[in-house]
């Protein structure tokens, strides 16, 4: 112990030293600003778990579109079954309950559903008595009502008619009268599987149209506001990265169940930004057809119908009206042409002939705009994107990094965690830095990538699955993302700006001291210059005194940071 001590206190001295410098000289750049983002999240696209009370008013709100069930007979205790998933006649026969037996909702009224199969058909009444499983766009004959007694359910057809089982397993719609609960033959008992999609699908067609623009315009008003802009103007933030959805483009009548109104609210949005200095990356984070099947994508009930080319030049034509209506705007940073396309659905060829179409359409009204493609999401490689020649200028690769959604992180303790950021991370994005592709993003909640004039970003968050953890656990976790996402060459975004689940809260995290670094040290108000001048302004120039006390509880916590690495090294 004696031996290391020296050792020990010239580690940490050297340390301070080495974050003042970096403080100084603005990470790997020197006299070079990056882009500190936060993401306007759940605003212009709908995330239910973000704002879950958006969702208080629906009545059946456990029967959104997508949600997945199951049904029973009551009567012969078997469950309702498309064989092979799809194609024939259904049965009522199973024992047990997989994934034939499993049924997508498709959401009309509040009483009023459709019944998708595992292969895409829908249970139809169209051939006489007999439940099939035999259509692929639904109609009138595939619209069943439902009436409710709790999980009990009698179901009929429009023209009247009920369903029932029959002794020999089959589904008809020959129940001569209405049904009581007690007539089993009749009456189905439903397992509602998931419920887990919560977007502006679920959230237009729960309420209908009227009420779903009511509760839309009053969250649109008020969860971003300018006052929203300038407070994280004051904490070292320089852009804003905006979500939108598709039907932007279709704006102020977008084809339903969508809700107009978004438009107007992205023009606040560049407003807000010039008056406080900041800069706007607008995010098509929902494409037609869905890129991924997951709420934020807008998707219907998990499908992704994307890679459609029908859908692709659609996304290309709201590319073209992003492009051309923002493109002289000084306040414009960049356009992230989709995000999080996923790498099990979505085909690389196809993303990348998109993403190039996408760049060109882009450079046709500006030649400063950052264009920023997003890696696709899950068992796709990082690099996969630097390998395609993308655009010839200021070209940028968005990689998001969680230490989430992934079991590996579920056994990590805190220090675990902190030390992956460091030995795993940092060499990544600093490998990234050098190689010769585009500029790397990463988002507080995103991952990595880079090429010549191709540039990285990412997106991030300051949470994990280290149950308990501290204050200062938290903020030895957060500091250590944000030093080591600031050496990604074009910068990062945190996620998000606002939620009900408080760590992925930016402003809560900030106003609660759980998120404390660096990026707090400076003024954001003069940090960006004009989109081609984005990476050339002095750092030192942005130093304020309302930092100093912020600069030396930094100091503090890589002390202690340094302390923690330390003692896990000698």
């Amino acid at each position: 112990m004696a031996m290391r001590l020296p050792r020990a206190v010239l580690f940490v001295f050297f340390g301070v030293l080495l974050s003042a410098f970096r403080l100084a000289h603005s990470s790997t750049d020197n006299d070079f600003s990056k882009v500190r983002a936060v993401n306007l999240g759940g605003w212009l696209v709908v995330e239910g778990w973000i704002k879950p009370s958006l969702f208080d008013g629906i009545p059946n709100r456990d029967m959104l579109d997508g949600t997945q069930v199951q049904l029973k007979s009551v009567g012969l205790q078997k469950y309702v079954s498309a064989g092979d998933g799809g194609g024939g006649n259904v049965t009522v026969d199973r024992d047990a309950a997989s994934s034939w037996e499993t049924f997508k909702l498709w959401r009309i009224s509040m009483n009023e559903f459709q019944f998708r199969c595992l292969n895409g058909q829908f249970l139809t009444a169209s051939d006489g008595d007999i439940i099939s499983a035999t259509v692929d766009s639904p109609g009138d004959s595939e619209t069943f009502y439902i009436e409710r007694n709790n999980t009990l359910l009698h179901i009929k057809l429009l023209n009247g008619s009920y369903l029932q089982v029959t002794d020999n397993h089959q589904l008809t719609s020959s129940y001569p009268s209405r049904p009581g609960w007690d007539d089993d033959m009749a009456t189905f008992e439903m397992t509602i599987v998931a419920n887990n999609l919560h977007g502006d699908y679920q959230l237009a067609n729960g309420y209908g149209p009227e009420q779903a623009k009511t509760v839309l315009t009053e969250h649109r008003k008020n969860f971003v506001s300018g006052r929203d802009f300038y407070f994280i103007s004051q904490k070292g933030i320089n852009a804003v990265r905006i979500p939108v959805g598709w039907w932007i483009a279709y704006d102020p009548n977008p084809p339903a169940p969508f809700i107009g109104g978004s438009l107007n609210a992205l023009d606040r949005a560049f407003y807000w930004a010039q008056i406080y200095g900041l800069k706007c990356i607008i995010d098509l984070h929902a494409a037609p057809g869905s890129q991924n099947g997951m709420e934020h994508s807008a998707s219907r009930d998990g499908s992704i119908d994307w890679p459609l080319e029908a859908n692709i030049q659609k996304t290309l034509d709201v590319i073209n009206f992003l492009a051309q209506r923002y493109a002289d705007n000084p306040s414009l940073l960049g356009i992230e042409l989709l995000n999080e396309p996923s790498a099990a659905a979505v085909p690389l060829d196809t993303l990348v002939s998109y993403y190039k179409i996408g760049y060109q359409i882009v450079r046709s009204y500006s030649d400063t705009t950052y264009v920023i493609f997003c890696q696709r999401i899950g068992n796709a490689d990082p690099m996969e994107l630097y390998q395609a020649y993308l655009g010839a200028t200021n070209t940028v690769v968005d990689l998001h990094y969680y230490n989430l959604f992934d079991p590996y992180f579920e056994k990590l303790n805190a220090t675990e965690n902190i030390q992956f950021i460091y030995k795993n991370r940092l060499p990544q994005v600093q490998s990234l830095n050098r190689a010769n592709g585009p500029l790397v993003f990463i988002g507080m909640s995103c991952r990595v990538q880079s090429y010549a004039n191709l540039h990285y970003l990412g997106e991030w968050v300051n949470e994990w699955n280290v149950m308990n953890a501290s204050q200062l656990q938290y903020q030895l976790f957060g500091n250590a993302q944000l030093e080591v996402y600031g050496e990604a060459s074009f910068g990062w975004s945190y996620w998000t700006i606002k939620c009900n689940s408080v760590h992925w809260d930016y402003e809560w995290n900030i106003r609660n001291k759980y998120l404390i670094g660096k990026m707090l040290t400076c003024a954001a108000s003069h940090l960006l210059l004009p989109a081609s001048n984005v990476f050339k302004q002095p750092f030192y120039r942005h130093f304020t005194y309302a930092g100093v006390a912020e600069l030396l509880m930094l100091l503090t916590i890589q002390v202690i940071v340094y302390y923690v690495i330390l003692r896990l090294v000698l």
